[in-house]
């Protein structure tokens, strides 16, 4: 039957509130949340309607029922737990890093006590919160000093605002990069205070191009590795001894804004060995080293400042520093991680990140194998087709942008398209992210633990009897 205006069979809030399966989800969620639930949904309908006035309305049940599937969406957190089946080891998205065991579980003690976080147990004196990592950090970087802040933008804005305010700041144009989220290098630069001089062209950036650019103004050489992208072909840049032995040359501090935090040495993990280190470059003399905790560290998001202690002292005592601190969480987490590293033992099997970084063909095969005979048990063959076949995988996290591991994947296809696949299966609890190739939904074992196959052999059973 068609209704001269449907937006009239709309029913009220008061009376969707009045049905049953509403009243029952009402008792075990606050009546306010319930209601606008329910307003969103019935709001929904109404747009729906006006858009098509010939739909015929959707049912008081039916509107209850979204109605207590949108409360129920509601007061769920919307930070979760995820699957990541990507393969993207370090996944922006996702997190980043996964945390060592010990890690969280240090993370787990500080949250659920007092902490000695700025106090000296011996004298019971205010201490220094950095105090927890600045140890660790100098020990397994060979720095003089160390300091963290928020992020590893937070660690390159601070340093250049304490070395460089009202001078002028040395960077090649192919390092002038954009970091995510419309964050670029020039607007921290000037933002600092400090001025941009740009050097050399966006592939080829010689040491002479820096000498001609410094001036009594100088106040900073910044070497920014771009690793979110890469210049290929014919290019050149100034090796990081070269540019410290100008900097001393001159008096001007050379900064060495490494990004990905790698500890080890690139090999260990299956990386090449252009990609540089932290004590690399700290070994290489650079002044100041900035990095992230949460990329091949495989630490928390936080941002490392290591290098000469003078420099250190004057970037701690700089105003901003106690704006860019890092809270006792970030702490504990960072702290825990690095001590893993006194093992060289441990760190391949303990850090996520590393010993995802490392696993081999083989291990991935045997892994993808054990999936697909999961899937194989749980979906119907007439309708859903399951192969291991040959990928790769990618680092991600703004680390190593052009390099590739090789894996094997499990790849999906049949009655259900890949779109619909990949959409069930992030609002499933935990959501599980996958990615889509050739019109094929892919599982990378890479960046996954063996107690989530189960849980995406059950995603995928209950979406396929939707």
């Amino acid at each position: 039957m068609k209704l001269d205006n449907p937006l009239a069979a709309v029913p009220s809030v008061t009376r969707i509130l009045q049905l049953p399966e509403v009243r029952a989800v009402a008792e075990s969620l606050p009546l306010s949340l319930v209601t606008e639930a329910v307003r969103y949904v019935l709001d929904q309908t109404r747009t729906a309607l006006s858009a098509a006035p010939t739909t015929i309305p959707p049912s008081e049940a039916e509107i209850g029922r979204l109605a207590a599937m949108e409360a129920h969406r509601r007061s769920e957190p919307t930070l979760q737990p995820a699957v990541n089946a990507t393969g993207i080891v370090l996944h922006t998205g996702l997190g980043r890093a996964r945390l060592a065991p010990s890690a969280c579980t240090a993370l787990r003690n500080i949250a659920r006590s007092h902490s000695t976080l700025e106090i000296d147990q011996e004298s019971g004196r205010r201490g220094s919160r950095r105090d927890h990592v600045r140890a660790l950090l100098t020990e397994l970087t060979g720095a003089e000093d160390a300091t963290v802040v928020n992020n590893c933008a937070g660690a390159v804005f601070l340093a250049v605002s304490t070395l460089a305010t009202g001078k002028e700041v040395l960077i090649s144009r192919g390092e002038l990069v954009e970091i995510g989220g419309a964050f670029r290098m020039p607007d921290i630069i000037r933002a600092s205070g400090a001025t941009l001089v740009e050097v050399g062209t966006t592939n080829r950036t010689r040491l002479s191009d820096y000498a001609n650019a410094i001036t009594d103004r100088t106040g900073l050489i910044l070497r920014c590795h771009p690793s979110n992208f890469a210049i290929v072909g014919f290019t050149e840049e100034t090796p990081t001894a070269e540019l410290v032995s100008l900097g001393r040359k001159h008096n001007v501090p050379v900064l060495d804004d490494q990004g990905s935090g790698l500890l080890l040495a690139p090999e260990k993990i299956g990386l090449p060995s252009t990609q540089s280190s932290l004590p690399a470059s700290l070994k290489a003399g650079c002044d100041i080293v900035t990095a992230s905790g949460d990329k091949l560290l495989g630490g928390p998001q936080c941002g490392l400042i290591l290098g000469a202690r003078d420099w250190i002292a004057r970037i701690h005592e700089h105003p901003l520093a106690r704006a860019l601190r890092v809270d006792k969480f970030t702490l504990a987490a960072l702290e825990a991680t690095l001590r893993i590293y006194r093992e060289p033992n441990r760190v391949l099997t303990e850090i996520p990140t590393l010993r995802y970084l490392a696993r081999t063909p083989a291990e991935l095969r045997r892994v993808a194998n054990r999936l697909a005979a999961l899937l194989r048990k749980t979906l119907p063959s007439e309708a859903f087709t399951v192969r291991v076949i040959p990928e790769q995988s990618q680092v991600g996290g703004g680390s190593l942008p052009e390099e590739v591991l090789p894996t094997f994947c499990v790849a999906v296809t049949g009655a259900l398209s890949p779109d619909e696949i990949t959409a069930g299966l992030r609002r499933h609890t935990p959501p599980i992210f996958a990615r889509i190739k050739d019109n094929t939904v892919l599982f990378d074992p890479r960046t996954m633990e063996l107690d989530e196959l189960t849980v995406i052999t059950a995603a995928m059973s209950a979406l396929q009897r939707a």
